[in-house]
């Protein structure tokens, strides 16, 4: 089958955490303009639909042969057509099976990044993820569930480097986290966030330490749709960047002598 001849391409869209204005102004665009829209409803804000006049497919109810179905169908009829992903489609966003899909029917496609909600969570906390001499690293993660992930990704494994984590799409297996975790090597003292619904208006954010932060998750009764973030960076206490040092030259400031 030779390539369609399309009026634009399919194009799937990060949707942000959540907070509409968090959308990109490309983004934005593509929706207003778009004739067919297929979203994750358990996770995109619907205000991000709200005023549209393209047709709605809810996705979440729906095969990824029902949603290839509907998207091919409207993209073989010269439509607009958006895929609606939560967040940045890039992290954990099931799309390249779609994408396989889409190139096996020659129909063409681009993606546009959004804001993933592990930035969304971090500015949340006015928290920097990565700070001189205590982590210049950040691991993005989840834990073993109903999806597996490979043997050399356990938590315990990756907890070796204590770096800055961010573990997504695992909040309702706490304990196991925080087994993991403590297994690993990091300190019981380590400082983790948890925030749930990052930038929604009913966002939530609850504290402690690898030794508390299961009690107060289940306190607050927070289930899904959160993040947790651990390691050091999270106590704010690091040293200054050299970047801005009165000492320090670079390519644009010539530093002043000790």
């Amino acid at each position: 089958m030779s390539e369609p001849n399309l009026s634009s391409p399919i194009v799937f869209v990060g949707a942000g955490p959540g907070d509409p204005e968090l959308l990109t102004i490309k983004g934005r665009r593509l929706l207003d303009q778009a004739d067919v829209i297929v979203y994750a409803g358990s996770l995109v804000n619907p205000a991000l639909l709200d005023g549209l006049s393209a047709t709605l497919h809810n996705s979440a109810s729906l095969t990824l042969d029902e949603c290839i179905g509907i998207m091919a169908e409207a993209a073989g009829q010269e439509k607009k057509v958006v895929r609606l992903h939560t967040g940045d489609p890039a992290i954990f966003g099931a799309i390249r099976e779609q994408m396989a899909r889409l190139d096996k029917l020659h129909i063409a496609y681009e993606v546009v990044p959004g804001v993933t909600s592990a930035t969304a969570a971090a500015a949340s906390l006015k928290a920097e993820l990565t700070l001189p001499e205590i982590s210049q690293t950040i691991i993005i993660t989840r834990q073993a569930g109903r999806t597996p992930v490979p043997d050399k990704e356990q938590l315990r494994l990756l907890a070796a480097h204590q770096a800055t984590m961010l573990i997504f799409l695992s909040v309702g297996m706490i304990d196991t986290v925080v087994a993991e975790l403590t297994a690993g090597g990091y300190p019981t003292s380590t400082p983790v966030a948890v925030v749930e619904k990052a930038s929604w208006p009913e966002e939530r954010k609850v504290y402690g330490t690898l030794a508390t932060i299961s009690a107060v998750v289940k306190k607050a009764d927070i289930k899904k749709t959160a993040m947790i973030l651990v390691g050091n960076v999270l106590s704010g206490i690091g040293k200054e960047s050299r970047l801005y040092d009165k000492h320090f030259s670079h390519e644009f400031r010539r530093g002043q002598e000790k």
